[in-house]
């Protein structure tokens, strides 16, 4: 299977049309509201916001903070653009790779990800670009599809996941929670929302 960011960026291009429909089931069962209370926990003026996808976070975009949000999908982030003339939304949007971001060394207060890490080609390099673009002590807010702690279900994951992955992108044995400790943040919070979906709050390190 290939992952390169290009590969990636491919599939998101290609679903993107579809992507709304393929997700509108689980977007108003689950998602909508799970996506309502990561946007209620940002802490700061300036919050950027990693694979703003289509746009479905827009209507939870706060007035009167700076929000800049990127995307490496151009298809997506068109639509994103065009949700956010219609919602009348005052978002920064930028064509972008999370892995290579080309904003500054702490630059934000609160970096958001919604479904973002699941379809990272290195989620740790992401991670870590996170960190890196961070105020210390700044806030990272993601909402996670992760591989079950389940020992059957986490191996089924881990067969199914070639083909979900071809599929819409997206890798559904990712192990995030881990990974946003490898990356150098200290967790605060762990939500189990259901049996795959995490919300997870971790902070970036203070200066000593």
């Amino acid at each position: 299977m290939n992952d390169s960011p290009e590969a990636v960026r491919h599939r998101y291009d290609r679903i993107a049309p579809f992507f709304d429909f393929i997700e509108s089931v689980m977007e108003i069962l689950w998602f909508r509201r799970w996506r309502q209370r990561v946007w209620n926990l940002i802490e700061g003026e300036r919050v950027l916001e990693v694979g703003v996808g289509t746009g479905k976070n827009l209507v939870f975009h706060p007035t009167g903070r700076s929000v800049t949000a990127v995307d490496f999908s151009e298809r997506m982030l068109c639509r994103a653009r065009r949700r956010a003339a219609r919602l009348g939304t005052r978002t920064d949007f930028r064509l972008m790779d999370i892995q290579a971001l080309t904003f500054a060394d702490r630059e934000f207060d609160t970096v958001v990800g919604t479904f973002v890490f699941c379809s990272v080609p290195d989620p740790l390099g992401g991670l870590e670009e996170l960190r890196r673009v961070l105020k210390p002590g700044g806030k990272l807010v993601l909402l996670e599809h992760v591989r079950s702690e389940g020992e059957a279900a986490g191996r089924l994951m881990d067969l199914l996941d070639p083909w979900v992955s071809r599929l819409v992108g997206a890798h559904i044995n990712r192990r995030t929670v881990e990974n946003v400790e490898t990356a150098g943040f200290r967790l605060e919070h762990v939500e189990r929302l259901n049996a795959l979906v995490r919300l997870i709050e971790a902070r970036s390190p203070s200066l000593a």
